[in-house]
């Protein structure tokens, strides 16, 4: 028997517009279609833009790695891409600080550096990011986000390319999560009012 079919609970289920995940109920907010159609947006102004540039992209994990996956399938340009955590815990708690950046495996010195984020909502995290990597003296950094959250954002770094710019709510999918649960759906979600 399938694993993910035992417990169904604690998972989540998805019954056509509708995703229950945990106790929480979500229903379709973005479909895969329109994200690959921004997607594909994002990526020709990205090989526009660094034509003949020396480009490392910066996955963000968890939440970007699909994001980074369908970008990259687009991006014509010679480039490399790492995929990276940002250390915030001190123990079993969260210390609400970003102190490193841990799996950045190249070198990003007098390249130009395109971070690659699934959500920036507040800010905080991108701010800490932006600072600990022009430590290593690119020639550039940039933030390509597929989802925005204005009305939360509060950071010194608005992202420079975006997907979807959305209201403050709560989504998963699509490499978003509820509690480590709903990243693997193609559909980005909304948490039913």
């Amino acid at each position: 028997m399938n694993k993910c079919s035992k417990n169904r609970t604690f998972g989540q289920i998805l019954h056509d517009e509708v995703l229950q995940i945990h106790d929480k109920t979500f229903e379709i907010f973005i479909r895969n279609e329109e994200i690959q159609t921004e997607i594909a947006s994002i990526a020709e102004t990205l090989n526009t833009e660094y034509a003949g540039k020396e480009v490392v992209f910066i996955a963000i994990l968890n939440g970007a790695f699909m994001f980074a996956a369908d970008l990259m399938k687009r991006v014509t340009l010679p480039c490399e891409i790492s995929f990276v955590k940002v250390s915030s815990y001190q123990g079993m708690n969260s210390s609400g600080r970003v102190d490193e950046v841990i799996g950045l495996n190249t070198s990003i010195k007098n390249k130009h550096v395109i971070i690659l984020e699934d959500i920036v909502d507040t800010g905080i995290t991108i701010n800490k990011i932006m600072t600990l990597l022009a430590t290593e003296h690119p020639a550039s950094i940039k933030i390509t986000t597929l989802l925005y959250k204005p009305e939360a954002f509060v950071g010194k770094h608005k992202p420079d390319f975006v997907g979807f710019s959305i209201p403050n709510s709560f989504v998963v999918g699509y490499g978003l999560d509820y509690n480590e649960h709903g990243r693997n759906t193609e559909h980005i979600y909304q948490l039913k009012g």
